[in-house]
Formats: C-alpha cells, sequence, structure tokens
C-alpha cells in the first residue's frame, strides 16, 4: 500500500529576530529543539514498518545517467526496469549546467540487520529550480516516493528527504527523474542516510543560520533607529550595511526562503543573495571611508572609495544579465570584486590605524576576521560549489559576520566617543577663560540667566559678588604682565575655597570676577564675600622681585533687598564695589545700604 502520509520538516521561525532582536532568536532556537525531535517522533509512528537501516549515516550514491538518445521516456517505463541496460555512468561535477530533462539510476540502500531502530532515508540534492521526483518498484509495481522533509542549503541547494517504506523490492534501485525550472548553481547529489541525523543536521545549520540572522538584523534595525537621535552618516552605513549581510546569508543559507515575510523572495532565486550582497560591497565602500575619515587624511581613496561603491552597485544591476546566460561571468567578477575591495580595504584600515586613528584599530580586526572568511568564501565559489562548502560557510562565515558587527559597532562607538570628548573639549574652551580657567563672560551672563529664572520659579533669592583687584593696574606698570596674569591666576584658588558646588565664577574683563551665589540672600552672601576678601589678602605671589600682596574690593547684591534679577544685579555689585575702592579697598560693600 502506497504511501501518501507527507512529514513537515520542523518549522523554524527564525524571522522573529526583525521584531524582537536575540531574545526571539532564542525562543525560536528551544523551539526548533522541540520540533525537531517531534517530527522524528511522527516519522516513527508514522512508518512503524519503515526499512531498518545501519550503515553510514550520509554514505553518497553513485548516479547513472540514462542515455541523451533515450529521451524522456515515461516514469513507468523507466522505473520499471526495462531500460536499465541504457544507464551510463554520471559525473555529479558541472550537472547544474544541465538544461534537459534527466533520469537517474540509483543503487538500493541495504537493509541492515533485524532489530535495527534507525529510519532510513534517501537524500537527494539538486537546486531550488530543479523539480525532482523519486521511483523506486514495491511488488514489481512502480512506487512513486513523497519527500518527508525539504531542507535548505548554501547555494539555492536543498535536500529532498525521502523516507523509505517497507516492502520494497529486494535490491530494487531508484530512479529520480530531474527537470530544470530556472537558474540553478547546485550540482546534484544522493546519499543514504538516517531520519535523524538528516533531522538533527537539520536543526543545528537552521540554529546557526537563525542566531546570525537575529543578531545582525537586530544591530542593524537598533542601529538605523539611532539615526533619528544621531545625524551622524555612520549609522545609516552600518545599518544597511549589516541589515543587508543578514538577508544575504538567510537567502544565501537557503533557510530565508522558508521564513515568514521573507518567503516572498522565493521566486527570486539568486537574485534574493546575489542583489543584497553587491549592494552590502557598497554599503561597506561608503562606511570605510567615514570610518576612516578618508574625505579629510586621503581624498583621493576617498573618492576612490566612492568609485568602488558605484561599481558595487553596477554588479547588482548587472544581475540582470544573467537571464542572458552570463552567470558564471558575473559570479566570477563578482567575487573578484570582493577579494580585491576587501584587500584593498585592509590596508587603508591599517595604514589609518598606523596614523593614529584608534577606531580604525578596532575596524581593522573586525574587518581582518570577516576578509579572510569572505576571502576563502570567495576562492571556493570561483573554483567549487557552495553546497560542498558547508563547513566554512556555517560555522566560518556566518559567524565571522556576528563578530565583524559587533567590533566594528565597538569600533563605531569608540570613534564617537573620542568625538564627543573632543566637542566637549571645544565647548569647554569656548565657554572658559584660558587665562585663569574659569567662565568667560558670555557664559557667565547666559549662567545667571538661567539661575536667576529656576530662583524665580522656586521662589528663592539669589545673590551675586562683583570682586576687583586692587591697585592691578600698577602691578602691570610697575612688574609686567606677566606678573599681572600670575596675580589673576592666584586668586582663584582662594575664591574657590568659599563656594559651594552650584555656585558659579567667571571672569567679567580684565581684573574683575563676578560669583553666582544661588539661593543666597544678602544676610548670607555678605558673610562670603568677607571670607573671599580676606583669603585674598593672604595670598602672596613670587617670582616678580619682592613679594606681590594682593586685596580686592567687593560689591554685593541680592534680589531679596533690590527685586532685581539678572544684569541688573551686576550692575548693583558693581556700583557697590565703587563705594568699596572709595572707602579705603580691601572690604565688602552691600549695595542695598546704598538705597539706605
Amino acid at each position: 500500500m502506497r504511501s501518501t502520509r507527507r512529514i513537515r520538516r520542523p518549522q523554524w521561525t527564525g524571522w522573529r529576530p526583525l521584531l524582537g532582536g536575540l531574545a526571539a532568536v532564542g525562543i525560536c532556537l528551544a523551539a526548533g529543539d522541540l520540533a525537531a525531535g517531534a517530527a522524528s517522533a511522527t516519522l516513527r509512528s508514522a512508518l512503524p514498518h519503515a526499512i531498518p537501516h545501519s550503515g553510514p549515516a550520509g554514505s553518497p550514491l553513485a548516479a547513472q545517467v540514462l542515455d541523451a538518445q533515450s529521451g524522456d521516456p515515461a516514469p513507468d517505463v523507466v522505473a520499471g526496469g526495462s531500460l536499465d541496460g541504457q544507464f551510463i555512468p554520471f559525473t555529479p561535477r558541472g550537472s547544474h549546467r544541465q538544461t534537459q530533462p534527466l533520469w537517474l539510476r540509483l543503487p538500493a540502500v541495504s537493509p541492515a540487520a533485524p532489530g535495527a531502530a534507525r529510519i532510513p532515508v534517501l537524500v537527494a540534492r539538486a537546486g531550488i529550480d530543479q523539480p525532482l521526483t523519486v521511483f523506486v518498484r514495491r511488488a514489481g509495481a512502480p512506487l512513486e516516493l513523497t519527500p518527508s522533509a525539504v531542507l535548505p542549503q548554501f547555494g539555492g541547494a536543498q535536500d529532498s528527504v525521502f523516507v523509505l517504506p517497507a516492502g520494497l523490492d529486494p535490491a530494487a534501485p531508484f530512479y529520480a527523474h530531474i527537470t530544470r525550472a530556472g537558474p540553478v548553481t547546485t550540482d546534484l547529489r544522493f546519499s543514504a542516510s538516517t531520519l535523524e541525523q538528516v533531522l538533527e543536521r537539520s536543526a543545528t545549520h537552521a540554529r546557526v543560520i537563525a542566531l546570525a540572522f537575529g543578531a545582525l538584523m537586530a544591530m542593524a534595525l537598533s542601529t538605523l533607529l539611532v539615526r533619528f537621535v544621531l545625524t551622524d552618516r555612520l549609522y545609516p552605513l552600518y545599518g544597511t550595511l549589516f541589515g543587508l549581510q543578514a538577508l544575504y546569508l538567510a537567502y544565501f543559507s537557503g533557510q530565508g526562503f522558508h521564513w515568514p515575510v521573507l518567503s516572498w523572495a522565493r521566486p527570486l532565486s539568486s537574485y534574493a543573495w546575489n542583489v543584497p550582497v553587491a549592494i552590502s560591497g557598497a554599503a561597506a565602500a561608503l562606511f570605510v571611508r567615514e570610518f576612516a575619515n578618508l574625505r579629510l587624511f586621503s581624498p583621493r581613496v576617498y573618492r576612490f572609495f566612492g568609485w568602488i561603491a558605484l561599481a558595487f552597485l553596477a554588479l547588482a544591476a548587472a544581475n540582470v544579465l544573467r537571464v542572458l546566460g552570463l552567470a558564471q561571468l558575473i559570479a566570477a567578477v563578482g567575487n573578484l570584486m570582493f577579494l580585491g575591495s576587501a584587500l584593498f580595504t585592509l590596508v587603508v584600515s591599517f595604514l589609518a590605524w598606523r596614523g593614529g586613528n584608534r577606531a580604525a584599530g578596532w575596524f581593522l580586526i573586525a574587518w581582518a576576521l570577516l576578509s579572510t572568511f569572505q576571502i576563502a568564501t570567495a576562492v571556493w565559489l570561483l573554483y567549487g560549489r557552495a553546497d560542498s562548502a558547508e563547513g566554512l560557510l556555517y560555522y566560518g562565515l556566518a559567524p565571522s559576520m556576528v563578530a565583524a558587527a559587533v567590533l566594528i559597532a565597538l569600533g563605531t562607538s569608540d570613534r564617537m566617543r573620542a568625538q564627543t570628548a573632543a566637542l566637549t573639549d571645544a565647548e569647554r574652551r569656548a565657554q572658559t577663560d584660558p587665562l585663569t580657567g574659569v567662565l568667560n563672560r558670555r557664559s557667565l551672563i547666559e549662567r545667571l540667566d538661567a539661575a536667576c529664572m529656576r530662583a524665580k520659579a522656586r521662589g528663592q533669592p539669589i545673590a551675586v559678588l562683583f570682586i576687583d583687584l586692587d591697585h592691578f593696574k600698577q602691578v602691570n606698570d610697575t612688574r609686567g604682565h606677566a606678573a599681572g596674569d600670575a596675580c589673576l591666576s592666584a586668586i582663584i584658588p582662594p575664591i574657590h575655597a568659599e563656594l559651594r558646588q552650584s555656585d558659579v565664577i567667571g571672569r567679567y574683563g580684565g581684573e574683575e570676577f563676578v560669583v553666582i551665589l544661588s539661593g543666597a540672600d544678602s544676610a548670607s552672601a555678605q558673610p562670603i564675600a568677607e571670607r573671599i576678601c580676606r583669603r585674598v589678602s593672604e595670598v602672596r605671589i613670587e617670582g616678580f622681585g619682592e613679594p606681590i600682596a594682593l586685596t580686592c574690593s567687593i560689591g554685593v547684591a541680592a534680589s531679596d533687598t533690590l527685586g532685581v534679577w539678572g544684569q541688573h544685579l551686576i550692575a548693583h555689585a558693581d556700583t557697590a564695589q565703587y563705594v568699596a575702592k572709595r572707602a579705603g579697598r580691601n572690604q565688602v560693600q552691600l549695595a542695598a545700604a546704598l538705597a539706605a
């Protein structure tokens, strides 16, 4: 009796990282493990009379091909065995170029000794655009086998897994019929294995790709969102680069064609990965020149990277020429472009790092790691097939993409840290007086206005001290300007010693300084001014002949007694300071006393 039950392969939900990031990937991986075990158990219960098998898993099967002169006979004729004498040896390498329908004859899978528990399967590897059917004889009649699972592989390949039902004719060969529905890049291969090992291997591959895709897409999407906050062009270029790398990995591995949302690209076949990887090459070229700041350090190399980006965009557009039979040429040109651009980028990154760009060091490590596997992949693809390099692609290329994304993200963060530090230092220099290190006049007025607004909103007073050094012109005239600069710098520490962290001091002009006392009224501001005046009188400046003794006159103005704010407080404090000078200098004068 013919078995018509179809067991689906474990459904993989790795598309969820698009929405949930790496956390969702972990859930998907756990679900994939459960699904793989459930599928194996289901197949066991559904096929209790399957042929037991104990041969080596993944044993390749040597195929024979029906002589082309026999044409394309009907399945009943071929599977009946009447044409067995017309089959000739088949060479798998280069079979992806075949455009005519093929009939292949495969040897029988030998049953194991009674009592063996493993379920034998026939694994047929073909391109996703190569419809494949398998026939065998049971009770002397042809029987078409239904694939129990279709597992994606790298390079547009897929494995059709056929569970062998019980009751097959002893030593009966298998007959595979292959047609071609579109461009194919996969050579035909057949092997005998067991269901457990096929499912376990497929689940492992799916986990690797889902984890790598989830990590790349999560970082790409989060970086693209940062663009709404920061205007640096590195962020959209980074997000575009690794977002396209994630799509390339998903489709090149074949997993994406089986995921929700991404499966819409199934009709595009190889275009689904060739176009994204070509555009990602353009994004990488633009990213490198911005990351290494080549516009400033090497405009010529900066422009050259622009030409590289245009070349990769032209490569992406050239994929339409595949319909003219130029697929091999375009693939070879593309691999050579990736090889050359990777090496050139390594050289530029190394030179930028040697030139003092610390962020380029992060990029150099990341790009060296990624380029090692990209170059190995490109060289392999120039001389071999993607579906025959699973170890390199699953456990080399995919993890290296994630590691490179993380390292380049660290380099980008380090670059932004350096830029932020430089900007902060520039802002500090723009706001402070270079001689004394306190706020300059413009920044002082801005701080005063802001402090007054806060004080009004909170119902608190604010006080201002206007400090002027006594006889400063005489010091400049008799001891020189260097001595005057030393005096200005020397009085800052004594003033700071009497201030709170919330208080502000700035140089108003010449030998004049203003102190903002937030939350202070006239009663509390006057003692502070008295202590500052006393501390300044204790300062002695040496190194310019006889020690220079300093004194200062201080005017105090507070909002609680004057009812004024902002620069009006400074004006009142300045007036009070002049009164202190006329009264003999080296003393404090309250502005409120002027109104009395």
